[in-house]
């Protein structure tokens, strides 16, 4: 079998990827040969890998373009998890309108195209969801809650010009109301390891009613079991990736970030199943689901190249 899997990451994102030291030691365990490789790294050599897997390459924001040439390129010589297909369709936020297309619940979600005109493009907004006193403006592109910002009604200046600033960063903007249960429930994060629900957790509220953003951190989560409703979106969101990517199996990994709304039902905040963090340090014993998974998906690999 062939056992060697490259954990991509990025030398600056590396000392904050609190999965990696977890995923590293119960891949040993399981039998795979890991090694953690930067993405950015020009003399390594891809194709010595059965298979090279999203891990904390983090730096892709600002060289997105450079990002996906590389995974094109990875694709070329080896297998990349999760595969080029979805991560091309997950790296761009414009997917919330695809699950909604496909009957998943998610938060209301308006997009701006770079050709907009910012004012008009939130006055729609604010007509269209007059209910929300609140709201959030945010790329379509982008991590760890950079360039995102919590506005009022009242600050609809402000706003429209965050968005003419993203806009004229190339961006996309996304505009959606702001759910005030999360500050009171949180978010819940669901991480599914090969189709199956394996942990969940808590996550605060990180968009502060003054417009800053609280800096995410370790501290910022707690363990959470999700709730069968919870558990019945997510388990749909990503069943709804598969079968819009014609996809053959399920994804080996996908984190599914879900609020509540204002009757309490679920709707999705953001799928992640390009490089998410899995918070596997505040569930025991995931890290070596996420390990088996990896195993079983190297084996069909494996098993696939020597019929051809």
């Amino acid at each position: 079998m062939g056992n060697h899997v490259a954990l991509a990451t990025d030398m600056t994102s590396l000392p904050i990827d609190y999965d990696m030291p977890l995923l590293l030691e119960a891949c040993r365990e399981a039998g795979v040969r890991a090694e953690i490789c930067s993405w950015e790294d020009p003399d390594i050599d891809w194709a010595a890998f059965d298979a090279v897997l999203l891990r904390s390459p983090w730096s892709y924001v600002e060289q997105l373009p450079r990002f996906l040439a590389w995974c094109e390129r990875v694709t070329t010589v080896t297998h990349l998890l999760n595969p080029l297909p979805v991560v091309r369709w997950n790296l761009d936020k414009s997917y919330l309108g695809d699950l909604d297309a496909a009957g998943v619940p998610v938060v209301p979600s308006s997009f701006v195209a770079p050709e907009a005109e910012p004012a008009d493009a939130l006055r729609a907004f604010l007509e269209r969801y007059p209910d929300a006193a609140e709201f959030v403006v945010k790329p379509t592109v982008g991590a760890y809650s950079r360039d995102v910002q919590r506005f009022s009604r009242g600050q609809e200046p402000e706003a429209t010009r965050h968005i003419a600033k993203l806009l004229e960063q190339g961006c996309d903007a996304l505009i959606q109301p702001y759910m005030d249960a999360i500050d009171r429930d949180g978010e819940t994060d669901l991480i599914y390891f090969d189709g199956e629900y394996s942990h969940a957790i808590r996550k605060r509220a990180l968009l502060l009613p003054d417009g800053t953003v609280d800096v995410p951190s370790q501290d910022a989560r707690t363990a959470r079991d999700a709730a069968p409703d919870e558990r019945a979106v997510a388990s749909a969101a990503l069943k709804a990736v598969v079968a819009r990517l014609d996809l053959e199996r399920p994804l080996l990994y996908g984190r599914v970030d879900l609020i509540r709304d204002g009757e309490g039902r679920p709707v999705l905040l953001e799928l992640e199943v390009c490089e998410p963090s899995l918070s596997m340090p505040f569930a025991e014993g995931s890290a070596g689901r996420f390990a088996r998974a990896i195993a079983a998906r190297l084996e069909d690999i494996s098993r696939e190249r020597k019929n051809g």
